[in-house]
């Protein structure tokens, strides 16, 4: 009985890591569409709209550029998603300490703000 329960606690810790994962798929949407995308962290993007993976604890700035367009910057963060506070939650009713520590370390709590980034490019 105790190798079942300790399996079961092993298996149920980092619920959230398991279910959400530790990254988020952040969207780009522009009026007009055909901007190009570049963030702070080394990811781009040719032409808008378009969808970059990247982990979802990160804080970064979405440079968005276009022809006879301004240059457009948004600053992207995370917070707590109502789903990895669930698996969080989870972690807590079950006693799983360690799933809680895997969670909060993964990331697998939080989620990109704002997703989808969406701007109105002022163009010539």
């Amino acid at each position: 009985m105790k190798t079942f329960l300790l399996i079961g606690a092993v298996l149920v810790s980092g619920c959230a890591t398991i279910t959400r994962g530790s990254e988020d798929v952040l969207q780009i949407v522009t009026q007009p569409s055909g901007a190009q995308v570049q963030t702070s962290n080394g990811m781009s993007c040719a032409s808008t709209p378009c969808a970059l993976k990247m982990p979802r604890r990160s804080d970064l700035v979405v440079t968005i550029s276009k022809p006879r367009c301004q240059t457009a910057q948004v600053n992207v963060t995370h917070r707590t998603a109502d789903a990895g506070a669930a698996g969080m939650a989870g972690n807590v009713l079950v006693g799983g300490l360690i799933g809680l520590a895997v969670d909060a370390g993964s990331g697998a709590t939080q989620e990109l703000v704002p997703n989808p980034v969406t701007v109105n490019l002022n163009c010539r």
